[in-house]
């Protein structure tokens, strides 16, 4: 088809995906606002409509097992603490202040389930893990799960880790500023760039404050992994207060979507997300989608997005595990940051964020439109050296993960990279899958045990070694049904 005049770059069908996306949030955007006057009975009235339809197609309801009241709590819990209480865990909550004014929220796990602090705030003289989270996340996806025994944060507590979540500014737990007002775009300028000059490298120094340990274990997921490459490569000092980072799906220069038109649209010109979605939150509608529709329907709409952008299928996750996470799954991050990840996709480069954006346009070679740039520039955006990565790195992913490319990550990375391949496994499924009790924790807890701070410290090993621990099961042996599992009413 040929190319319109408008932005050369771009071809017609191009134009259609780019008008149809903007009528959409157009659209989006005032019912969103029509929404917010709206009275609860008449949200009420929605939630009961889509519920009446979902039942007309898929049939009328059934009782509820233990197992789905368990799940349907873990999705209706509204915090990190409703999901401590659900399982028993005492947490604690932490500010940190970024040196450039964002404040964030971090939580703690000191002990195991039922063990209490008698020192909150302070040193609890065990080794230390950090887990972060990826891109539209916070910490709640660590917990969210409908059986302890596969939470990664609560395996690492029994063990007899000091556990620690982080959070990224701008989502549930860190939408504050001393400069800058979160309805304003100054708010949300922030990209991979700034989690890697400031959220990582603040948090951790934090936590080293706060328990008086030389160094801790990270542990991150997707983009929670792409941040700490991005750290730890631009700040030396920073390697020696991380001991072991453990990259669980991790993120570097993914391919792409597995979506031709998005995909094709954002790497011709990855600021048209700005034309889309403008330059504060993205997708910042979705928890008012959330109450609007019945659970079951609105996991149906994210399990077809997920399956049309990234071809994952979730079949290793389980209906009742789709239904207590997914009300978890998104919370707040900026479009500068989503922008940094087209650009990323565009150029194939862990780059940092380009504030001069070349000119690229289509160049032909075949049948098939490929980009290239229209010749010698004078600036390309730095590349984050992560060759120079001190830490030891522990590479865990699926290998039917579509936005992991593996041997192109160890090009980039130090030759002391270790790599673990989890067969059949996509992205969310080494957070939630069914058997990450078996195929993803044991490799996690191996990894710590090798690198943490004094591991002769961790006293966990009944838990592992099959006795258990109050409420919760083994790693290793045969599931327990839920309804068995001691829960905190």
């Amino acid at each position: 088809m040929a190319r319109l005049p408008f932005l050369g770059r771009l071809h017609g069908r191009e134009y259609t995906a780019l008008l149809l996306g903007t009528i959409f949030i157009v659209l989006e955007t005032v019912i969103t606002f029509i929404i917010g006057f709206l009275p609860r009975s008449v949200i009420q009235w929605f939630y009961d409509r889509s519920r009446l339809v979902f039942h007309r197609f898929a049939g009328p309801p059934h009782p509820k097992s233990p197992d789905h009241r368990f799940a349907d709590r873990i999705r209706r819990a509204q915090d990190f603490e409703k999901l401590c209480e659900i399982f028993g865990y005492a947490f604690e909550e932490h500010v940190v202040m970024t040196k450039d004014g964002y404040l964030l929220g971090l939580h703690r796990l000191p002990g195991r389930r039922g063990e209490g602090n008698t020192r909150a705030g302070g040193s609890t003289g065990k080794p230390v893990v950090y887990l972060h989270h990826g891109l539209l996340m916070n910490d709640e996806i660590w917990i969210c799960l409908t059986d302890p025994r596969r939470s990664v944060a609560f395996a690492l507590a029994e063990l007899g880790f000091d556990v620690w979540l982080g959070n990224n500014r701008g989502n549930k737990y860190s939408k504050k500023s001393i400069h800058h007002n979160p309805n304003s775009s100054k708010f949300w300028d922030y990209s991979i760039d700034d989690f890697a000059w400031h959220d990582i490298p603040d948090s951790i120094s934090y936590i080293l404050d706060v328990t008086k340990e030389p160094s801790v274990s990270y542990v991150g997921f997707s983009q929670g992994s792409a941040q700490a490459f991005a750290a730890l490569s631009i700040h030396p000092q920073l390697n020696a207060k991380i001991n072991v980072f453990i990259a669980l799906a991790p993120a570097m220069s993914p391919a792409g979507l597995s979506a031709p038109i998005v995909d094709g649209l954002m790497k011709a010109s990855p600021t048209l997300l700005y034309l889309i979605f403008g330059r504060k939150a993205i997708l910042s509608s979705a928890s008012t989608w959330q109450s609007l529709l019945y659970p079951p329907v609105y996991n149906a709409v994210i399990a077809a997005s997920l399956r049309w952008l990234f071809s994952w299928h979730s079949r290793n996750i389980s209906q009742l595990q789709r239904l207590a996470a997914f009300s978890h799954l998104y919370s707040f991050a900026s479009v500068k940051s989503v922008v940094h990840w087209f650009q990323i996709m565009r150029t194939g480069r862990f780059t940092m964020f380009d504030d001069d954006v070349q000119r690229v346009i289509r160049v032909r070679s075949g049948p098939i439109a490929k980009f290239a740039p229209s010749g010698v520039t004078n600036y390309a955006p730095a590349r984050f050296p992560t060759r120079n990565i001190v830490a030891a790195i522990v590479l865990m992913y699926g290998d039917e993960d579509s936005l992991v490319d593996i041997e192109q990550m160890l090009h980039v990375l130090p030759a002391h990279t270790s790599v673990r391949r989890l067969r059949g496994y996509e992205h969310l499924d080494i957070l939630w899958g069914e058997n990450v009790d078996r195929d993803v924790i044991p490799n996690v807890i191996a990894a710590l045990r090798e690198h943490c701070v004094a591991p002769e410290r961790l006293e966990g090993e009944k838990w592992l070694n099959g006795k258990g621990s109050p409420g919760l099961s083994p790693l290793s042996g045969a599931s327990t049904p839920l309804d068995t599992i001691s829960v905190v009413e």
